[in-house]
């Protein structure tokens, strides 16, 4: 019962919200100037925190569940890859700071899980939502600008794309 309760709110607020998505980022477009608290409540800045080196920002629907636990996972498991390359990773999800420390926690991730419970961040990425729910992207930004993206990410094989682009020549 409590999550249809969930869903529907999730549901109502996006129906009514009345808030525009702002378009897609480009290849070239820089990491929006966006604030938000991650699963331990501390406030990150992306741009400040995505200035310099490579920073991943992928965006799932909701934490905990079968498909974006295989992509936390497949970044979880080739961590060690993606930062050797000098890879910063932050999942965003609308999920509160709560129910992100409870998903970072269960499956050991490694890194900064944002809880963008009021959508500031998908809306700043242009990360189309269902009912409330993010779609699956992610977005790679070397310096601060947008050098990747993957508009309908892979679940279980997240970590590979990114690994095969840095990868290119």
């Amino acid at each position: 019962m409590k999550a249809i309760t969930q869903l529907l709110t999730a549901a109502s607020a996006t129906l009514f919200a009345g808030s525009a998505i702002a378009e897609t980022l480009a290849i070239g477009a820089p990491l929006p100037t966006v604030e938000q608290k991650n699963q331990d409540g501390q406030p990150i800045k992306l741009a400040e925190a995505g200035a310099k080196g490579y920073t991943l920002v992928y965006f799932y629907p909701k934490a905990d569940t079968p498909g974006c636990t295989k992509q936390a996972c497949s970044l979880r498991d080739s961590y060690a890859a993606l930062t050797d390359k000098g890879v910063k990773i932050f999942g965003v999800s609308a999920d509160k700071v709560g129910s992100q420390k409870t998903f970072k926690d269960k499956y050991k991730l490694p890194f900064d899980l944002l809880a963008d419970a009021d959508g500031k961040v998908i809306a700043a990425f242009g990360v189309p939502t269902t009912l409330g729910f993010a779609k699956r992207q992610a977005f790679l930004f070397k310096d601060g600008k947008l050098v990747w993206s993957d508009l309908s990410a892979s679940t279980e094989k997240q970590a590979e794309d990114v690994i095969k682009f840095l990868a290119t020549p």
